[in-house]
């Protein structure tokens, strides 16, 4: 399937092979799967980017030529990469400092075989004992007549344009958060259309994690509760929230923790009830809120969790165990309102800053020039 980012990769692989750019496009499974892992490209900073699988196939192929395999040589007497060398070269690419082993080790062989179920081939090889790794060096080498062709060279290419179409979107995003920072003293109306649209079911799931704490966290910060040990020795305190780690890290954490109450919440956007359960399972059936990107109503959310685990549980009191767990949904429109409150209280600017601040954590971005 062709999105805007498929002419990208047709415009690399005419440059790279001429009139036979459509054949190797069509002939080679690689290629299209890093069309399907580019489609954000063409939908700006708010859409997800696909860096892990597409850094894990891409520090292989990187060593694969900076052996010169891809014009000479016996690649099946190689003795294969290191595991912390392309490790720590994911990490230096754009948007990969924080990436994890899980591309390398599964996901991205999982994935390609999900949409080539009948390839035959998986794109990363890898000894277990050694921890080497190899590209599947049958997915770089396309027959057109009797010519092999091989696609290293493009692949490398291809990853390398999407990751700088990526980083120009985060770019403009937060210059466009900076400006409406100036425009906001005298037009606050147009930043918070900005925010309100960012509380949107199709936003970038990192981005609405992003948004949706630098609107609880001002939500919260003004409202005090009053706790001791003793009836006469109070301490009155603000509510706090704090994040606690990346966004969709998928290291089995929670996403936000409030102090002092001890209050978890979580972020997601799914319905089903096998995610939720599972969160509540990692902290040992404590109370915990979900963040949902959904306009569904909440009451219509918890039903949906709740009959969709009664049939998967035959003992009604296990599901209730599961159910009371839930503190509370909080939904976009819910989301909605308390950003509302928030600019009522004045905390407009606050909000916008703590999105550009916490957007380039999550993006990596250390520049302070924007």
């Amino acid at each position: 399937m062709e999105h805007p980012f498929t002419n990208n990769i047709k415009a690399i692989l005419k440059n790279e092979f001429g009139q036979k750019s459509e054949i190797v496009f069509e002939k080679s499974m690689l290629i299209q799967y890093l069309n399907e892992k580019t489609r954000s490209a063409g939908k700006g900073s708010k859409a997800r980017g696909s860096f892990a699988n597409l850094y894990a196939i891409y520090v292989i192929v990187e060593d694969y030529m900076l052996k010169n395999f891809h014009k000479k040589g016996d690649y099946t007497q190689y003795e294969g990469a290191m595991f912390n060398v392309l490790l720590s070269r994911q990490r230096k690419l754009p948007f990969g400092s924080k990436l994890q082993n899980h591309a390398l080790n599964n996901r991205t062989n999982a994935e390609f075989q999900k949409y080539f179920p009948d390839a035959g081939y998986t794109p990363i090889l890898r000894n277990l004992e050694t921890n080497r790794y190899w590209i599947n060096e049958n997915l770089l080498k396309i027959t057109i007549g009797e010519k092999v062709i091989n696609i290293a060279k493009v692949v490398i290419k291809i990853i390398d344009e999407y990751a700088r179409t990526k980083q120009d979107a985060f770019q403009r995003f937060v210059k466009s958060c900076k400006e409406l920072q100036e425009i906001g003293k005298t037009t606050p109306q147009k930043v918070e259309a900005f925010i309100i649209g960012l509380l949107s079911p199709n936003v970038d799931a990192r981005l609405f994690e992003i948004v949706s704490y630098s609107i609880l966290k001002y939500y919260y910060h003004d409202q005090q509760i009053y706790w001791g040990f003793e009836i006469d020795k109070l301490n009155k305190e603000n509510l706090t929230l704090y994040k606690t780690g990346r966004t969709n890290a998928n290291d089995g954490g929670i996403d936000f923790v409030m102090k002092p109450l001890g209050r978890f919440f979580q972020v997601t956007e799914t319905i089903d009830f096998k995610k939720y359960f599972l969160d509540i399972d990692k902290i040992q059936k404590y109370p915990i809120s979900f963040i949902i990107k959904s306009t569904e109503p909440k009451e219509n959310i918890l039903q949906r969790i709740e009959e969709n685990a009664q049939k998967s549980y035959s003992i009604k009191e296990i599901v209730k165990k599961y159910m009371d767990c839930i503190e509370d949904i909080v939904n976009i429109p819910l989301l909605t309102a308390r950003f509302q409150e928030v600019v009522k209280q004045g905390y407009l600017n606050n909000v916008l800053d703590e999105i550009v601040l916490q957007s380039k954590v999550e993006f990596n971005d250390d520049n302070n020039e924007y």
